[in-house]
């Protein structure tokens, strides 16, 4: 067992040996608790005033909404691209796009490579990092009832969950970070036609 201090919360929390031998070189950031939501970054504690240039940069959405719409990722290391993607639906909705966008960065990252993935929609990351497990709990169900866009949500929640190598964090849109208004672009791209 190697212990670790959480990032987020101070506290002490121990690895398996086994775990972090299948990820060479991670250093985990932050506890069970915090990775799965009660300790999870919120809007005022994001990346609101920075412009990051490594890490996996998403976007989505339709227009109208619900209406045509696309998705778009790009993972950059020190301001150069390693890889993109994008893509369309004809028929889709803004938060379906930014689900599927996050589906799509966590391919972008060898397994075992650390990294932040970054999305302009807090309702997605707030998602994943803090109201999943507990639907999960309750057999995909909200306290209100069912969960919209359930298909998305789970492939998002259970990719993150295990991929604990990657962070997932809120950064504000149209702030000028040059790679999420990047993300934007390659959403965007089903409008050219592309």
């Amino acid at each position: 067992m190697a212990s670790f201090t959480c990032r987020d919360c101070g506290a002490s929390f121990t690895l398996s040996q086994s775990l972090l031998e299948q990820y060479p070189g991670w250093t985990p950031r932050q506890c069970r608790s915090c990775r799965s939501g009660s300790g999870a970054r919120t809007e005022t504690e994001s990346t609101s005033g920075a412009d990051p240039d490594t890490g996996v940069f998403t976007d989505g959405g339709a227009s109208p909404n619900p209406g045509p719409g696309g998705w778009g990722a790009v993972y950059v290391r020190d301001g150069a691209i390693v890889a993109e993607v994008h893509g369309a639906e004809p028929d889709t909705t803004n938060n379906r796009m930014e689900l599927t966008a996050l589906i799509e960065a966590l391919k972008l990252v060898p397994e075992g490579t650390a990294a932040t993935v970054y999305s302009d929609s807090n309702l997605a990351v707030r998602t994943i990092t803090e109201w999943a497990a507990g639907w999960e709990k309750r057999g995909w169900r909200r306290k209100s009832g069912q969960v919209e866009n359930l298909d998305l949500v789970r492939r998002a929640y259970n990719g993150f969950r295990g991929r604990p190598e990657l962070n997932l964090q809120w950064i504000k849109a149209h702030a000028s970070s040059r790679w999420n208004e990047y993300a934007d672009a390659l959403a965007n791209r089903w409008r050219d036609g592309e």
